[in-house]
């Protein structure tokens, strides 16, 4: 009976961890500059037009960590590149660094050192993900888009829990 009560909580947890790091299907991971990455001589406002930002997207900030940084500030210091109070730093010395979008709002980014005043700044405003599409009752022969996502993400989780459900057993 203990065993049983283990095995369950094991395969619980396995369960709860797998739905955890399954990302959302729809969200956008943007390489800020695309092929030209975040460094001098980048319009970024040019760069950031025609893209749509939504809650649960990502920027991924690619650059010369010896010189440039990433720094969050408020309108005000956005627009006078002012680097003295960043409401955040996420800069990990590592020059890549990746910047959750998890607020509906804008967010404005400069990079210190003075390379703010050589153009490297980027306003973005995060909306919520536009209503999936309506889709009409399926029939057996097509599904919606939606069935299809789901498809995509359940299945595979579902076949992963039972592959580490067999394993699972199979050495307890």
């Amino acid at each position: 009976m203990e065993r049983s009560k283990a095995m369950m909580v094991v395969v619980a947890a396995m369960a709860f961890a797998l739905v955890m790091v399954v990302p959302r299907a729809d969200a956008t991971r943007f390489i800020v500059g695309a092929n030209m990455g975040w460094t001098t001589n980048v319009n970024y406002t040019i760069w950031a037009q025609g893209k749509h930002f939504y809650n649960g997207d990502w920027l991924f900030f690619v650059y010369d960590r010896n010189q440039m940084n990433v720094l969050e500030v408020n309108k005000t210091d956005y627009e006078s590149c002012n680097s003295d109070h960043p409401l955040h730093n996420w800069t990990t010395g590592a020059g890549r660094d990746v910047v959750p979008l998890n607020v509906t709002r804008h967010y404005y980014f400069i990079s210190g050192k003075g390379f703010c005043f050589g153009g490297m700044k980027l306003a973005v405003l995060v909306e919520n993900p536009p209503p999936p599409p309506t889709s009409s009752p399926l029939n057996e022969k097509s599904g919606s888009p939606s069935s299809i996502y789901r498809g995509q993400i359940v299945l595979p989780a579902v076949f992963a829990i039972g592959a580490l459900w067999d394993a699972f057993v199979r050495v307890w």
